[in-house]
């Protein structure tokens, strides 16, 4: 596609896309999925106004971060595998996917050694049906934010879920409430202040049930 037709996609996706879903936000924070994503599309977000990008990829992440500007807020949201660890660290602000007390030791390790602290959400599997998402056990959660609580170089900020995959918008709206339960019953142990929940499809759902954070891809960069 010539380069000024698809400057135009995307000066229109901006215009209608991104502007609905910023009215939608309710001051809820939005990280802009930007995996498979080529710079100049992310730079056109940037320019935009936008600062927090997720990618779930460690390689394609530091790539992008080696070519965009320096004050992005790279957040890693897949599932990391501990020797990427060492690639990840120097660039990104946030580890969304903390799913296991032996990731968050090496990510301790790797911390302390380049004086780091980096902030991490606990990913939590919600979603019953889901057999092949990733994420703990809720019931793990609080043990795993008790133990970021000894890292003094993995900062727990709060918890991240993915929704059901179906189309049944109440079973939606149920595993985000029972998130949202979830959450605010850590809040009152642990100085959580980021719930990450809601992506393309269901953002609005899960905005309604109090996400503080949406992770958005698709929407903003596919035309309908």
């Amino acid at each position: 596609m010539p380069r000024l037709a698809w400057s135009a996609i995307m000066a229109s996706m901006i215009e209608q896309h991104y502007q609905i879903v910023r009215s939608n936000l309710q001051g809820a924070a939005l990280c802009i999925v930007s995996k498979k994503r080529s710079i100049e599309q992310i730079k056109e977000y940037y320019d935009a106004g936008c600062r927090i990008f997720g990618e779930n990829r460690a390689q394609e992440l530091c790539a992008k971060a080696r070519q965009l500007p320096s004050d992005i807020e790279w957040h890693f949201i897949g599932h990391l595998q501990r020797n990427k660890i060492r690639l990840v660290l120097p660039y990104v602000t946030m580890i969304q996917s903390l799913d296991s007390a032996t990731l968050a030791q090496e990510l301790e390790k790797e911390a302390a050694r380049i004086d780091k602290t980096i902030d991490v959400l606990v990913e939590v599997h919600m979603a019953e049906e889901d057999t092949q998402k990733s994420g703990i056990d809720p019931k793990e959660a609080g043990n795993l934010l008790k133990l970021c609580h000894t890292l003094p170089h993995v900062n727990a900020k709060g918890i991240m879920a993915m929704g059901p995959h179906t189309d049944n918008e109440d079973r939606i709206r149920e595993v985000f409430r029972q998130t949202r339960d979830l959450y605010v019953s850590l809040a009152k142990e642990h100085d959580l202040s980021i719930l990450s929940m809601g992506m393309s499809d269901d953002y609005r759902i899960a905005l309604a049930c109090g996400s503080t954070m949406v992770r958005i891809g698709s929407y903003l960069f596919e035309e309908d």
